[in-house]
């Protein structure tokens, strides 16, 4: 049969699969039931945060729960993640479900009766941790797809690897970690995936709505380091000097127009920031050298390519035109690929979010220039990410507190329709493929 066919035929069945499916209803029960307990996970991993590839605790209770309900488990994967198997009753495909669990070195300042009083030590320093990204709630959410799968094994065409990920928001600088580290260590295979399915929680989305795009939804990312090396001297005599400080200003000023002149931004958006320049320790002293760390954020690999090289070349030319010397590191400590939505999966798909949410209340979004290492999962086999509304219904998202910021919030309503909606994908895709 022409393969064009028989997607076309797949993407007409979907909508009526959705609406006769009788497991649907089962579902729906079981995800109205089990909403209570999916919030009190989330409260407690949220009065308990933990850094990335520190997540012992969160990991101990997700693992005790998955084999409660009957699940092959694994712990340790990628340090800290957990991975759980449930083999449903019938043959199919192999559907990967995935949450991060990670907090932020943040400090809460909410009055939440479940807020983070946790402290820590990160980069040699005290700091508060709080989940300012939704992990908590996206581990909570998980949580009960496994239960509310669970109940209907013996119904499920296919098994189901829930992803329990330690360190989405990165690690330290030489350290691997997180999807990354995940997937090196085989997560996809034994039995091998086919597919993959995330959401993250979004701050400034209204709760009961979900945002989606297909292609490139989120940015790709490097984190840069350039160290500029120039010649010491007395304050007081600055011709005697190579002022890396000075270097330091005209890269930062020349690098600004990479964006504005290099890229062409009708076709994707693009991102150089410097957020860290230190050298010196005191007033009357030129340094010998000056440090920036950066990030670079780009919606396609040539994008990329091109900023890098833009990059490198400005800063190394620019310290040479001083009589300085300009070492640019790129990627410094971590690099996201772009997070792709399948194409063909995302317009299969689609039919599956609409039914539970309401076609109104699923909207397509413009590309983002945040990161996220569920793109790794994607560059190995077909996968859809998407947002699911957590800001309180009536809020205004140009004044709702933005996601790792001291104030970050999520209306717990939102958690019952994220089960829904992987539990759903999960079942679709598992009967399109049996078709």
């Amino acid at each position: 049969m022409n393969k064009s066919y028989l997607a076309g035929l797949l993407l007409l069945s979907l909508p009526a699969f959705s609406q006769t499916n009788p497991l649907k209803t089962k579902v729906s029960i079981a995800a109205d039931k089990i909403e209570s307990k999916v919030i009190d996970w989330r409260r407690d991993f949220h009065e308990h945060p933990e850094l990335g590839n520190n997540e012992t605790r969160t990991a101990a209770i997700v693992a005790k729960h998955l084999q409660s309900l009957g699940l092959e488990v694994k712990t340790g994967v990628a340090r800290t993640g957990v991975v759980g198997i449930l083999k449903g009753g019938k043959p199919g495909p192999v559907v990967a479900l995935r949450a991060d669990m990670d907090g932020l070195p943040v400090t809460e300042r909410g009055s939440l009766p479940f807020a983070s009083k946790v402290k820590t030590q990160y980069n040699g320093q005290e700091v508060g941790v709080m989940h300012a990204c939704g992990h908590d709630s996206h581990t909570a959410i998980l949580m009960g797809v496994a239960e509310v799968l669970a109940g209907m094994k013996a119904d499920i065409k296919g098994s189901v690897k829930f992803i329990f990920q330690p360190a989405e928001e990165g690690s330290a600088p030489g350290v691997e970690g997180g999807a990354e580290l995940m997937v090196k260590e085989g997560v996809l295979e034994n039995p091998k995936v086919d597919v993959v399915f995330g959401l993250h929680i979004w701050a400034q989305t209204e709760a009961g709505k979900i945002t989606y795009r297909p292609g490139g939804m989120m940015a790709g990312v490097n984190d840069m380091q350039i160290i500029v090396k120039g010649r010491q001297a007395h304050g007081a005599a600055p011709w005697a000097s190579i002022d890396p400080i000075v270097v330091s200003a005209q890269i930062i000023n020349n690098l600004q127009t990479i964006v504005s002149r290099n890229l062409n931004i009708t076709e994707n958006a693009g991102v150089v920031t410097i957020g860290s320049i230190h050298s010196g320790v005191r007033s009357n002293i030129i340094p010998e050298q000056a440090e920036m760390l950066g990030t670079i954020r780009s919606l396609s690999a040539d994008d990329e390519k091109l900023l890098i090289s833009r990059i490198r070349t400005i800063a190394t030319k620019t310290a040479e035109a001083a009589g300085a010397i300009a070492e640019v590191k790129i990627p410094y400590s971590n690099h996201y690929p772009v997070t792709y939505n399948d194409l063909a999966l995302t317009e299969k798909m689609l039919p599956s979010l609409e039914k539970v949410a309401g076609a109104e209340n699923v909207k397509l979004i413009p590309a983002i220039t945040g990161a996220e290492d569920f793109s790794f999962f994607q560059e190995k086999v077909p996968g859809l990410f998407f947002f699911l509304g957590g800001m309180p219904k009536g809020a205004d998202p140009k004044t709702a507190p933005s996601h790792h910021t001291p104030d970050f919030f999520i209306d717990e309503s939102s958690f019952k329709l994220g089960v829904k909606a992987l539990t759903g994908l999960t079942l679709d895709y598992m009967e399109m493929a049996k078709q």
